[in-house]
């Protein structure tokens, strides 16, 4: 029967998630695992945000994709420390994955790690990989009822970035009907409306970023 096999597995997962939390909470290093659709703009928003981190925090990127390096490329090119993983098919990074991954960092050089997960709004939500926080980010060409479609990974998250706003009146986009759908299987998440291209958002987004990672004793800033 598959349904104790797939539990087998998340479960399996859920152990080296939790040995790799501990790893890097020991080394000081705050973990955002990165989730959304093909598109949404997860490394572009990474790179904004890369841009106007403060003073002293040191980042790496850990890049989840099922073939090429395109992403990795343009993080490298900013002098930021990055590994690339491709699955080869997979439509989600996991645990042993990203601990395989880890081997390649070096981990007291760095006190924030964004792990890029394959673009993706289902497999994504189910796999743990050690993160302290969950960013899950929208964008406005997707629609606004993605939410309603999709709502398992919303459920889970602890931040959502709604990027390329400035968009929103070409595509009609029901903004209130976005955070409804939200809402309802996350009441209070917080919700950011950013634009990379403009640069819209960013600042408040990140500002968040660091002190929230600082609150959950990261190596990020100071509570």
């Amino acid at each position: 029967m598959k349904v104790p096999v797939v539990t087998e597995i998340l479960k399996a997962n859920d152990q080296v998630a939790t040995e790799n939390r501990e790893l890097f909470r020991g080394a000081g290093v705050g973990v955002v695992n990165v989730m959304a659709s093909p598109g949404a703009g997860k490394t572009s928003l990474i790179l904004g945000t890369l841009a106007r981190l403060s003073d002293g925090i040191e980042p790496a990127v850990i890049e989840g994709d099922i073939a090429s390096s395109i992403d990795a490329d343009r993080i490298a090119e900013e002098g930021v420390p990055v590994v690339q993983i491709n699955t080869g098919g997979n439509c989600h990074l996991d645990a042993p994955m990203v601990r395989a991954a880890m081997s390649h960092l070096d981990l007291t050089e760095v006190n924030l790690l964004f792990i890029e997960n394959v673009g993706n709004l289902i497999c994504p939500s189910n796999y743990r990989l050690g993160e302290d926080l969950k960013l899950v980010i929208g964008s406005v060409p997707e629609g606004h009822d993605k939410p309603f479609k999709y709502p398992g990974i919303f459920a889970g998250a602890d931040v959502v970035v709604l990027n390329k706003d400035d968009l929103a009146d070409v595509f009609e986009f029901d903004h209130a009907e976005y955070e409804r759908g939200i809402r309802m299987v996350n009441p209070d998440v917080e919700i950011f409306r950013t634009s990379c291209r403009t640069g819209a958002g960013l600042d408040s987004w990140t500002a968040w970023l660091e002190k929230r990672l600082a609150a959950l004793g990261t190596g990020v800033g100071a509570a």
